[in-house]
């Protein structure tokens, strides 16, 4: 039983040291929670900054929904790391809902958003819990963007563009992989589900900020059509996304190509084993701590409707710790208030746009946003 209100599942790992890391500047207490107890303990003690200064305890736990079930009850809010979310995702939650506790993830996994939307989303709602996956920069600061244009009425389509400096983790990597192999990706037109032309490549984009045309993919769907096909004021979504390294982003096709070409007839288990070793071979080791010299983000809403146009674009850096600070704040908030939702909904139908804004804000992860009516 947990003596803490929040629980990290998944401390060790790149986005969950984060996670952490601003949980103790919120002086909020956790438990980091993982498979391994000798990980965590050594990620907590050289990767958490000030971690001598935080209240925590760190538990290793078996991945079954009784264990993890007991670990959580007691706690108030767990925020899960632990992906692919497809595959490692549903004993986390149902432990959640067994323990009476709020759920949040990084997810971008748009078949784990719609399952969780689906099969989730009510029960958590009957029992007055929040069911929040997404909460990250890929996801939660395009769609601040785009809440800041929905609040010039008469808009029903989103253009969402996501791009940001850097590499994916060894997790990231992974789940792009096994994303690529088992799901579709969909956009959403007239609030109907429609699938991304699936060998169409790369497309080219122009970025604000910068003459060169970047490339980018539509990055498994995202999260941004699951959450909009729930808003009354919103017909049609389509988010393209990602990284600036030009080289990188070439290659992703092809990888992801020979990686489903490899896998052909193969079991489940095999298949995500061989990606398993295709993700690790591209990205064995944890990337480094985040410059935001280096690690610029850049999120761009093009936002219209029969008789007007909005633009909001954000500059920001350091993407993932926009995410870690990002989930901390979501459960500084749970901790002290109900959320503005129960059930299935984004980080902000959960607490506000312009609370995470202002969050983002106030931790120099993001610039003032750039609105323009264009007509």
């Amino acid at each position: 039983m947990s003596k803490k209100p929040v629980v990290v599942y998944g401390a060790s790992g790149y986005t969950g040291r984060l996670i952490c890391e601003y949980l103790r500047e919120y002086n909020i207490p956790f438990i980091a929670a993982g498979r391994s107890a000798e990980k965590l303990n050594a990620a907590m003690k050289s990767n958490v900054p000030g971690i001598e200064t935080a209240s925590y305890e760190v538990a290793e736990v078996a991945h079954t929904v009784p264990a993890l079930t007991e670990l959580f009850s007691g706690a108030s809010v767990v925020l899960n790391t632990v992906g692919p979310f497809a595959k490692f995702g549903t004993e986390v939650v149902d432990a959640c809902l067994a323990a009476k506790c709020h759920y949040t993830d990084t997810t971008g996994e748009q078949d784990w958003l719609i399952t969780l939307d689906e099969k989730y989303g009510a029960q958590f709602a009957a029992a007055g819990l929040l069911l929040a996956p997404g909460i990250a920069h890929m996801y939660s600061t395009g769609e601040i963007a785009a809440q800041l244009c929905l609040e010039t009425p008469g808009l029903d389509t989103l253009d969402i563009a996501v791009f940001w400096g850097g590499s994916p983790t060894i997790a990231s990597t992974l789940t792009i992989l096994i994303n690529a192999a088992t799901s579709k990706a969909y956009y959403l037109e007239q609030n109907q589900y429609m699938e991304w032309q699936a060998d169409a490549g790369l497309y080219r984009l122009n970025i604000p900020g910068q003459h060169e045309a970047a490339l980018a993919l539509p990055w498994g769907g995202t999260s941004h059509p699951v959450w909009f096909k729930r808003d009354p004021r919103v017909a049609n979504v389509k988010v393209l996304g990602g990284v600036f390294n030009k080289a990188l982003m070439e290659g992703v096709p092809q990888i992801v190509a020979a990686a489903l070409k490899a896998t052909e007839g193969m079991t489940d288990e095999q298949r995500d084993a061989a990606l398993t070793q295709t993700a690790s071979s591209i990205m064995g080791t944890m990337p480094p701590r985040e410059n935001p010299r280096i690690n610029k983000s850049v999120d761009s809403v093009y936002a219209s409707g029969p008789l007007g146009r909005m633009h909001c674009v954000i500059f920001g850096n350091s993407n993932y710790k926009q995410t870690g600070l990002l989930q901390a704040f979501a459960a500084a908030s749970l901790l002290q208030q109900a959320p503005r939702r129960v059930g299935f909904a984004s980080a902000c139908q959960a607490f506000g746009h312009r609370e995470l804004l202002g969050t983002l804000r106030s931790f120099g992860l993001v610039q003032e946003p750039i609105i323009t009516r264009m007509g």
